[in-house]
């Protein structure tokens, strides 16, 4: 697969990428709204409740003033007037102040006060009571303290007091409940905008569910279907490398028989049917060293001086003498050497109209010894190839099968169950009740976010969009950025030349997945902790390098070929730099890291 899905085209993805951001950004507001508004009302609260507590204790404050003020005056003892009036000066400091703060607040305390209109009304009646009150107790006190024995003084001082005192307490009282009743309005009003929020919320997943999740489940079923149209024709192809090893063992055939047709003129005979020598020719002759024999000796007894053999060259002579034979015949010399011939035997008429036949031959004992080895190495490399390319197979199946797994898992386990779960969560939310309401969408949020993760982990191999819409550059980035991420390691690309050039879409993959694996092995087996990606080009050379600090290998130990144990990795990097004509280098030293360099022509 070298792109999106044709099942989810580019438009579609955009579409949903877009709608994606749209309901992400609505949900942020959703619960950046919701935190201004719980924040606003939990600060108001506050406020409140210390307004309420200052609003009581100036209640108490009058009340215990008043009470003072009564004992002091039928108090004879000096020592306890004396104590009585320190205490009815602190009491009547403490109600002032607390009076103030109700009215204007206290910066330096973050005492803030925004009474209503009604409470500034209320204040403004109490204040001339207030005023009375304040005013009695230090004409009282000064009475008191200068010892002034004027009884009717005294008592129109105490009248007063407790005149207004009873006034203030009642006002006060009225000022408390309004307070109350303030705060009970502002949590109804914050009822009714959380309420809102909620209903805003819930009509936003069930959108994202409808136009985003579902259509990205269809999408990544079509995926799977192409993975398994991928995996057939993996197979396929392991077929076609059956047939191309027959093709080969059939050029072979053909140039030995090339080679039989340059070679055949070098020996020649003539025998009779009886298979009895007629004529032999010098090379003949001089190759079984058979300078003297006798005209009417058999070609069996010079070719051999086994019987067996003897009996092998009579049988096919006559079995043969009228169509003719070809084929490759053992003979042995008679100092014991063993000569192969490539033998052609034709049957003509003489001119003496008698039938013969021709034997033309060539020593093929060099090439048949050459061949023999030619065929065990030949056999052997190609018996080593295929090994090696069923492997690579193999391999290409298992990891087909392997990412199928993983994907059809990731949506079973963990994407389907939380699309479950979220419909079920969905349906038993209850707008009548607020509360429950807004714990069920805390947790609907947190299943959102784990489904949103859920789908990037599942679709994170594949083939990422940026490669097809804007190139090899984006595309990287935005694996080092999303490995990263997931690995926790430090991952970062260095566009050095700032490259943007866009390359054909075989290049581009083949680059995309080559830095893909070499990062992969860096994360996996180097154990580091920082890896660079840096692409620098010139005007006919693109440079890909991945650097970490990892802890290398000795690249003496480096498998050279791939095997059931492993080395695939390596292998597959090197067949698609083959496969674009460009070149890989890998330095990397015990405790010194790995650098791989990735140079791919650009014209």
């Amino acid at each position: 697969m070298t792109g999106t899905p044709r099942s989810l085209d580019q438009d579609t993805f955009n579409r949903l990428r877009r709608l994606y951001i749209i309901a992400l950004g609505a949900i942020a507001i959703s619960l950046i709204a919701s935190q201004i508004l719980i924040r606003k009302y939990l600060n108001d609260q506050e406020n409140d409740s210390r307004l309420v507590n200052v609003a009581g204790r100036q209640r108490m404050l009058s009340q215990k003033l008043n009470k003072e003020v009564l004992l002091l005056s039928h108090s004879q003892s000096p020592k306890t007037s004396h104590v009585l009036t320190d205490s009815i000066q602190s009491t009547l400091n403490r109600w002032e102040n607390a009076h103030q703060l109700l009215q204007l607040g206290d910066e330096a305390q973050d005492f803030i006060v925004d009474n209503s209109r009604e409470i500034t009304q209320m204040f403004e009646q109490i204040n001339p009571d207030f005023g009375e009150v304040v005013a009695a107790t230090k004409n009282f006190l000064f009475l008191k303290s200068d010892n002034v024995e004027d009884s009717t003084a005294i008592a129109e001082q105490l009248r007063i007091i407790e005149t207004n005192a009873n006034s203030f307490l009642i006002k006060m009282d009225e000022i408390v409940n309004q307070y109350d009743h303030e705060a009970k309005d502002k949590v109804s009003n914050l009822q009714r905008v959380e309420l809102l929020i909620t209903l805003f919320t819930l009509l936003v997943l069930v959108s994202e569910f409808l136009i985003i999740f579902w259509p990205s489940a269809k999408a990544m079923k079509a995926s799977i279907q192409e993975l398994l149209a991928a995996e057939k024709k993996a197979i396929q192809m392991a077929k076609n490398a059956d047939i191309l090893s027959q093709s080969k063992e059939k050029s072979v055939r053909e140039l030995q028989a090339l080679s039989k047709a340059m070679d055949q003129i070098l020996l020649f005979a003539r025998i009779t049917p009886e298979g009895y020598i007629t004529h032999i020719g010098e090379r003949f002759s001089r190759l079984y060293k058979a300078q003297k024999f006798n005209i009417n000796a058999k070609i069996s007894d010079l070719l051999s001086p086994l019987e067996n053999e003897q009996l092998t060259i009579d049988r096919i002579i006559a079995e043969n003498k009228k169509a003719g034979w070809e084929g490759e015949l053992k003979t042995t010399s008679q100092t014991g050497e063993d000569i192969w011939l490539d033998v052609s035997m034709i049957p003509f008429n003489s001119a003496e109209d008698k039938s013969e036949l021709i034997l033309i031959c060539l020593d093929i004992t060099k090439r048949k010894e050459f061949m023999h080895q030619v065929e065990l190495l030949t056999k052997e490399s190609f018996e080593e190839k295929m090994h090696q390319q069923k492997v690579i197979s193999r391999q290409i199946i298992e990891n087909q099968e392997n990412e199928q797994n993983r994907i059809a898992k990731d949506i079973h386990d963990g994407i389907g169950q939380m699309l479950t779960g979220l419909k079920y969560l969905l349906e038993s939310v209850d707008s009548s009740d607020p509360e429950k309401a807004e714990v069920k969408i805390i947790k609907l949020k947190e299943l959102t976010s784990n489904i949103i993760k859920g789908v990037r982990t599942a679709t994170f191999n594949l083939t990422p969009p940026e490669l097809k819409d804007y190139g090899i550059v984006p595309a990287l980035t935005e694996l080092t950025q999303e490995l990263s991420k997931l690995t926790g390691k430090n991952i970062v690309l260095f566009n050095k030349s700032e490259f943007s050039q866009r390359l054909d879409s075989l290049v581009e993959i083949n680059l995309y997945r080559i830095t893909q694996e070499a990062i992969n092995n860096a994360i996996k087996y180097a154990d580091s902790s920082h890896i660079i990606v840096t692409v620098s080009h010139s005007q006919n050379i693109l440079s890909i390098i991945v650097d970490d600090n990892g802890k290398g290998f000795d690249q003496s130990k480096l498998k050279s070929k791939p095997d059931e144990e492993g080395g695939m990795g390596l292998t597959f990097m090197k067949e698609r730099v083959k496969y674009i004509n460009g070149r890989l280098f890998i330095n990397s030293s015990p405790n010194e890291g790995t650098k791989v360099t990735l140079n791919v022509p650009l014209v």
